[in-house]
């Protein structure tokens, strides 16, 4: 896979870059740019569409649209996203004044997939409740088009939400069923440039991630097993050299299913074997190709690790596990505002809490506890507000797992101050998933009884 991108980056550059772009609005060549390359095909994208002698504007802003927002989706890039919204909100009006239906249902579905790439990125779920309105309106508009079949999908994911948070097993294997009509017509539209092997294969990825999520709410195998099944044929399908990117996440899938399936049935080799893809698929993608995609890399195979180790007793694999969500947070470093940094955060200081509490030390708490507060003591509140409030949020977790632990009660007072400080912080910025968890966190702190620890 390195030396074809290499070589395809050697061709790219051979010459200066074509002044409309490198891909000529075919978006299965974006897999391979890296993010370089990608930002100057933007910025391309744009010049092309903006130029007074464009033979078909309308569709040049559509085809900057999908590369502003494969730029978003790599980077966490709220201004490349943006851009993204702004290149489809355009593209809608110049074929409404055309009245080119098929055109403006595409772009009304390009609005809809950074609505919802927004919704992923931060947290905010009204851009999902915006986006089914204009899917439904791309469907509507023209209902045998590719985008209208984009759009099926689309509507499937996230009929599938409420599922993941509180559907049953049948539940779970019917949603995955609402997706069987989208995918097959989907792949019926795999021949016109509106449609590539990675955006079917995101639609499976998808619909796997649902019945992943499904599985470790319920602890039912069975559904592990639907999983592992769907990925490892979807697998065979893609070849690492043209959909690099989409590979990488039907390997990370894969491998974290099979984490599920050990952790719900016992069996610690089936984690080991997770663990093991983890580390192989992570060699075939670099943060300079995707940061985002290689940072959800390490956030699972951190998670995995974290398993692995309350499976095993294996002290060395919460060591692991802190090394990579601690690479997955330098690799999103510059967007302090994406919910998967919470998420990280969060994880981080249950892996630093889980630890000391299976080797029941309550030394290694204290420790923990003093790491994060020389950590925070170097984060400055004024240039970096929402880090500082997520370092907060990090040390309270702390302070509570150390509640349970003899002398641990004198922590109380300290973890509500830090969770009413980080919401302050939270809200001032207006993100929204944050606070709700720093919220949860502090009333399941506030309904805790005392407890009294004595010493033997």
């Amino acid at each position: 896979m390195f030396e074809f991108g290499r070589e395809i980056k050697r061709l790219f550059a051979a010459d200066a870059p074509p002044r409309d772009g490198l891909t000529g609005g075919d978006p299965s060549f974006l897999e391979l740019l890296d993010m370089d390359l990608l930002r100057s095909e933007a910025r391309a994208a744009d010049i092309a569409a903006g130029r007074i002698s464009a033979k078909d504007p309308s569709q040049r802003r559509l085809e900057a649209a999908r590369v502003w927002r494969e730029l978003a989706r790599r980077t966490g890039d709220p201004i490349a996203l943006r851009n993204a919204a702004l290149a489809a909100e355009r593209a809608v009006q110049g074929f409404k004044a055309e009245s080119r239906i098929k055109g403006w249902a595409a772009a009304r579905c390009e609005q809809a997939l950074s609505a919802i790439l927004a919704a992923d990125l931060f947290g905010d779920d009204g851009l999902n409740a915006a986006a089914e309105v204009a899917l439904c309106d791309a469907v509507s508009a023209a209902p045998t088009s590719a985008s209208a079949a984009i759009a099926a999908g689309q509507l499937a994911r996230l009929g599938a939400r409420s599922v993941l948070a509180s559907g049953d097993y049948d539940d779970a294997r019917s949603a995955a069923a609402a997706f069987d009509g989208a995918i097959a017509n989907v792949a019926s539209h795999l021949r016109s440039k509106a449609v590539t092997k990675s955006m079917l294969a995101d639609l499976r990825c998808d619909r796997a991630e649902m019945l992943i999520g499904c599985a470790g709410r319920l602890r039912d195998a069975r559904l592990h097993e639907l999983a592992i099944v769907e990925l490892d044929g979807l697998a065979k399908r893609l070849d690492i050299a043209y959909e690099p990117l989409a590979l990488g996440r039907v390997n990370v899938l894969r491998a974290v299913a099979r984490v599920g399936l050990g952790e719900t049935l016992g069996r610690i080799e089936d984690i080991a074997e997770g663990v093991e893809m983890l580390v192989e698929t992570l060699d075939e993608v670099t943060p300079d190709h995707s940061p985002m995609d290689w940072a959800r890399m390490q956030h699972a195979l951190a998670t995995s690790l974290q398993t692995l180790g309350e499976g095993s007793e294996n002290d060395r694999a919460f060591e692991h596990a802190l090394t990579c969500y601690d690479h997955a947070l330098w690799a999103t470093r510059d967007q302090p505002a994406l919910a998967i940094r919470a998420a990280l955060s969060q994880n981080q200081a249950t892996c630093l809490a889980r630890r000391a509490e299976l080797a029941a030390d309550p030394g290694m708490l204290d420790e923990a506890i003093d790491f994060l507060r020389r950590g925070l003591a170097k984060l400055h509140p004024g240039r970096d507000p929402v880090g500082w409030a997520i370092a907060q949020v990090n040390l309270a977790q702390l302070y509570i797992a150390r509640l349970d632990t003899p002398g641990g009660q004198d922590h109380r007072a300290a973890a509500a101050l830090a969770l009413s400080s980080a919401i302050e912080v939270f809200g001032e910025h207006g993100l929204r998933s944050l606070i709700d968890q720093a919220n949860q966190t502090l009333d399941a702190l506030e309904a805790r009884p005392v407890r009294s620890h004595h010493r033997s």
